[in-house]
């Protein structure tokens, strides 16, 4: 079941080079199995450096990183500088509750769908980039459980354009909703 303009697309961003952060653009194009064109995680297998000298035969189930904006509203909030694509994000989303997806949802978004794979899992060059952000954007719920609030990964079922201010529908997937965990 396809749940009709639950978010939109803030911002896109994308880097060919292995950096933290990630300038926006007008447009990102969005590769089937392989990711953002152009961009230094795109490929069919592992790309963030730490994986690739783990195994660099993993499938890469991090091949688009998407953030909420209302988490840097957050972050402002509490007083850190922070803008769309800064957090190594290629898409930057408002209106729709990443972190609550279950896993294998699809996002139709700019004429592409993504699918959810899991969380990202925040590393310490957050504090590299604003001191104090790893921990800012972890969090516990009421039965103690660690939050990652970092945004979630996705790989690229039908490619195409992307474009800021594109809607975003929802695609449930069928059967038992799995909850996301770190990819």
């Amino acid at each position: 079941m396809i749940l009709r303009e639950q978010g939109v697309v803030v911002a896109v961003a994308r880097d060919g080079r292995h950096r933290f952060g990630k300038p926006t653009t007008t447009a990102i194009r969005l590769v089937p199995g392989l990711g953002v064109e152009g961009d230094a995680h795109a490929g069919a297998t592992v790309q963030h450096r730490s994986r690739v000298r783990r195994d660099p035969t993993e499938p890469n189930l991090r091949q688009v990183h998407l953030i909420h904006a209302e988490l840097h509203d957050e972050l402002v909030a509490s007083g850190f500088e922070v803008e769309p694509g800064q957090m190594g994000e290629n898409v930057t989303t408002r209106g729709l509750d990443l972190l609550s997806l279950p896993r294998g949802t699809r996002l139709h978004l700019g004429g592409c769908i993504l699918e959810v794979t899991g969380l990202r899992n925040p590393c310490s060059q957050l504090d590299d980039f604003r001191p104090g952000l790893m921990k800012a954007v972890l969090d516990r719920d009421e039965h103690g459980r660690l939050v990652r609030k970092a945004g979630v990964m996705a790989v690229v079922v039908e490619g195409g354009e992307v474009r800021p201010g594109d809607p975003i529908d929802v695609e449930l997937p069928a059967g038992h909703h799995l909850p996301l965990q770190p990819v």
